[in-house]
């Protein structure tokens, strides 16, 4: 290959020194194009690693430790988080929570200008509290909200952007599966950081770092998003007018079903956020707790009142078994095997084991409700396809790193950084504009699994906390869900909208979105302590 390329008037010199940048542009070129993401990440790793090799510039052992990165991820415990909070959130879509909690909040809100877009957004932030999956939200509320907006005259770019911006909140409130991967990412950039400044007992970052950091910028977009469709429905009321009163029924009835269809999922997104936080339950065994929680939703809804063994009345005993559970564990140690144990200890374990005892009970009779509904299968289908899709990026993105490292391709993106003007804040700028491109042509899974990698530690070696670090990526990487052309929330609402909907205005009404978005990243660059202060406190 050398003769090849030395007979053509190639300098080898300069192949070298640019291969891996030419490797990411390959990369790249490879992915617009439209192949699979996880087979072009390993195809492209191990073509350059060839040519490496040939050049005599790639030492072959770069890529020994890929079975080892492939057996750790398998084995992160971290990671295991993504396929229950994929299962959680794909049960709720199932039993049609979703469905319930839009029209109930449709008929609170309905009487106000803006009342539509304003129940839409409410639900997109509760449904991202609980299941963080933007593709089924958006369809969701695309399919049930967007003929109701539409109808009640609504401008269909107003309700357009109004659906697919509250799908995505579902990429910053936590339980998110970005903050998970994003969390694991930056944690071994940090310790590679650390480790490259001398620091051999480096600190960690969690994806409950991350959790904790994202709840307030998360918080914080939902209210602009809820200002900017206030604003709108004030100046213009001809894009968002309110429903009759009349048409919606007394309050006294609308409050009475809200109350029967809001508490289920509030409590399970206060078990699943609230036992992460309190430090209670790591986010994979919150994910856990959260995945029983659905069930026995599910359940719930689709079993009957009156049956005595299979009923809604055995399924409410293990929900309240496990709250009962989660109460015990934060005011008693439960732990066998200790040197003194009190009797009141002992009182404490043994009605443990009778409400671990409860649970399984409702468990099961849930499961068979789903199966009698014909859920139970699609459930399971759409929770593997989805699980091996980010595992299998997973591991091909683990090759391409560590071939792009064997290439010099770490020294290169220091270089780079180092010379961007402005120092760190010129770095930083640097990276969170480029990802804001990528996300234009990428997904979130490739730019995570790729630029961050290559980025992360060259930044935190310059004092940047991982924790600021990964909710301003998190951010970033939300908007590539809104960004024309390939925003995927803007295709799958494409896919549910009526015919006489253009993609036009779909485009048209993600914009401003898009810019509240840019908005929240900057007062976060700006007031690092949005991200930074609800960790200090929990976890300090």
């Amino acid at each position: 290959m050398v003769e090849w390329l030395q007979s053509h008037g190639l300098c080898l010199c300069g192949a070298v020194h640019w291969l891996d940048i030419v490797m990411v542009v390959v990369l790249c070129a490879a992915l617009m194009a439209g192949f699979p993401v996880a087979f072009t990440l390993a195809g492209t790793a191990l073509l350059f690693a060839i040519i490496g090799i040939s050049f005599g510039v790639f030492d072959i052992s770069y890529v020994l430790p890929f079975p080892q990165r492939v057996f750790g991820a398998v084995q992160n415990t971290s990671l295991i988080a993504v396929p229950m909070f994929i299962l959680m959130g794909v049960i709720l879509e199932k039993a049609k929570i979703a469905e319930e909690l839009l029209d109930e909040m449709a008929k609170l809100f309905g009487s106000l200008r803006g009342g539509l877009g304003i129940s839409v957004t409410l639900v997109g932030a509760l449904l991202a509290a609980s299941t963080g999956i933007v593709g089924a939200t958006v369809v969701t509320m695309g399919l049930l909200s967007l003929p109701t907006m539409l109808r009640r005259g609504y401008d269909p770019a107003f309700a357009a952007g109004s659906i697919a911006a509250a799908g995505t909140l579902g990429q910053i409130i936590p339980p998110s599966v970005v903050l998970i991967l994003l969390g694991d990412v930056i944690s071994n950039a940090y310790q590679k950081a650390q480790l490259e400044q001398g620091v051999f007992a480096p600190k960690t970052v969690s994806v409950g770092d991350l959790f904790a950091g994202a709840l307030l910028p998360g918080l914080a977009l939902v209210g602009l998003y809820l200002l900017y469709q206030v604003f709108v429905a004030a100046t213009a009321p001809k894009k968002a007018p309110a429903i009759p009163a009349k048409e919606l029924g007394s309050r006294a009835e609308v409050w009475r079903a809200a109350m029967k269809t809001l508490p289920p999922p509030l409590l399970l997104i206060i078990a699943v956020l609230g036992s992460i936080l309190a430090g209670v339950a790591t986010p994979t065994e919150a994910a856990s707790v959260g995945v029983l929680g659905a069930l026995l939703i599910a359940g719930a809804r689709l079993a009957p009142r009156d049956h005595l063994l299979a009923g809604r009345n055995v399924i409410l005993l293990s929900g309240a078994a496990i709250i009962g559970l989660i109460a015990l564990t934060s005011f008693v140690d439960l732990r066998f095997g200790r040197d003194a144990v009190s009797l009141t200890d002992r009182a404490a374990v043994m009605f443990a084991i009778v409400l671990c005892a409860l649970i399984p009970w409702g468990v099961g009779v849930s499961l068979f409700r789903l199966a009698r509904q014909n859920a139970l299968i699609a459930i399971v289908d759409q929770t593997t396809r989805v699980t091996t899709m980010v595992f299998t990026i997973l591991i091909g993105a683990a090759l391409f790193s560590l071939v792009f490292r064997g290439l010099g391709g770490d020294e290169t993106v220091r270089e780079a950084l180092a010379a961007a003007p402005g120092g760190v804040v010129g770095a930083m700028a640097t990276v969170m504009a480029v990802m804001f491109v990528l996300g234009f042509f990428l997904d979130f899974i490739e730019i995570t699994f790729v630029v961050v990698p290559l980025v992360a530690p060259a930044l935190l070696a310059h004092g940047v906390s991982p924790v600021w670090l990964g909710v301003m990526m998190a951010v970033n990487l939300q908007t590539s869900f809104l960004t024309p052309p390939f925003g995927f929330a803007l295709f799958y609402l494409r896919g549910v909208a009526p015919p006489e909907m253009t993609t036009g205005q779909i485009y048209r009404g993600a914009i401003p979105f898009i810019m509240i978005q840019v908005l929240t990243l900057l007062l976060l660059a700006l007031f690092p302590g949005l991200a930074t202060w609800l960790p200090s406190r929990l976890y300090n």
